[in-house]
């Protein structure tokens, strides 16, 4: 029994899909996917941002804009007369994360918090602060959704993320920060103070008079001075990421996997999948790009066997014509036991399969062509 199939026209058509999040492995269309949704869905009239986390500059490229940044940019060239319009931005972690210390705090403040080294290597790479930002930047943009173009004004936003299994780590994003600013190594370095990051007193001279001869008396000094600075902005962003993670699983938002016909790819979609599923994430389905597809009804064997009885010397093109297409259905039957199978442990999970291009996908006309294909119920 086939899979149902995963229209995606529908969503794309629903006003009430405010946030599609394509997610998958690495080197499996996801971005492609991203952009011709987001194309498909502007020209249909939805007014879209797309925002990629994956730091690769596909995206743009096939857009036709030449860099992304941390500003959404308008793409040209599109057919706007249904009334859409498409912009598109990549975010900046560091940027994203400066802004918000901007906003949440006096200019005194800020201006301490952006230029402690500390702080600076906490916005730039420490592990799980992508995932808390893409939460942060996601949150912005919805909240901009009601406002006048060009600074929002959209209804439907695409995210396209990270090319890796931590893509869904934004997931957990509102303890990624609380853990960090609340573990035990922080609270000993902090001066005596009130709220959740007060330093447990007793015995805190001897344990950070010992870690300044380890560390440092500088390294001790900058983080002291910067979780005095940042306390006060901690509940609010645990509280705001906590609030786009409630978006993020409410009907306004719809994940979908994206994945080859590939035993690798598809042990990642399978991973994906029953990662959202245990969340509670509102899954829409599953988009399997560049299968193979043979309209001719000859098997792999008769083929081969056809060009066995020819002769060489006179039919050489048809010959190779028969290879390639025992070739062809091998990889055709290979793909379609492997979705089979995949099927068979979740066969209540939708999905669309995008035939393989002849071509990279470059320009808009290609990501209109990949948008037919995703819609393609045949």
């Amino acid at each position: 029994m086939s899979p149902p199939f995963f229209d995606i026209d529908a969503i794309l058509g629903d006003p009430e899909t405010k946030i599609i999040i394509c997610c998958g492995a690495g080197g499996v269309g996801k971005t492609t996917t991203s952009a011709a949704l987001a194309v498909r869905a502007a020209e249909a009239g939805r007014r879209v941002v797309v925002l990629t986390i994956d730091p690769a500059r596909r995206l743009a490229q096939s857009l036709g804009v030449g860099e992304l940044d941390n500003t959404p940019r308008p793409v040209v060239g599109l057919d706007t007369t249904a009334g859409g319009s498409l912009d598109a931005m990549m975010l900046d972690m560091k940027r994203t994360f400066d802004d918000v210390v901007i906003a949440h705090s006096t200019p005194e403040k800020a201006a301490a918090i952006l230029d402690n080294p500390f702080y600076q290597a906490l916005s730039s790479s420490f592990a799980g602060t992508q995932e808390y930002m893409a939460m942060e930047k996601l949150g912005q943009l919805h909240a901009q959704a009601g406002q006048a173009s060009p600074s929002g004004g959209w209804d439907l936003i695409v995210v396209d993320t990270p090319p890796a299994r931590s893509a869904l780590d934004f997931l957990d994003a509102p303890e990624h920060l609380s853990a960090l600013l609340d573990g035990r190594f922080l609270r000993l370095l902090l001066a005596p103070a009130r709220g959740p990051l007060r330093l447990m007193s007793v015995g805190f001279n001897l344990v950070s008079s010992a870690m300044m001869k380890i560390l440092g008396a500088q390294i001790i000094t900058d983080v002291k001075t910067f979780v005095t600075a940042f306390e006060a902005l901690f509940g609010g962003f645990r509280q705001r990421a906590s609030q786009t993670l409630e978006l993020l699983s409410s009907r306004h938002t719809t994940f979908l996997v994206v994945a080859t016909a590939q035993r690798d790819a598809l042990r990642e979609a399978a991973y994906f999948v029953d990662r959202l599923t245990e969340e509670q994430m509102p899954l829409a389905g599953l988009v399997i790009n560049r299968v193979h597809t043979s309209k001719l009804a000859v098997s792999a064997a008769r083929a081969l066997a056809l060009a066995e009885d020819l002769d060489p010397l006179t039919a050489p093109i048809e010959i190779e014509a028969l290879r390639r297409h025992a070739a062809l259905k091998r990889v055709v039957e290979q793909e379609t036991l492997l979705l089979d199978r995949f099927s068979a442990t979740r066969p209540a999970v939708p999905r669309t399969l995008v035939q393989t291009l002849p071509s990279d996908v470059t320009d808009l006309d290609a990501l209109r062509r990949v948008g037919v294909l995703l819609a393609d119920k045949d």
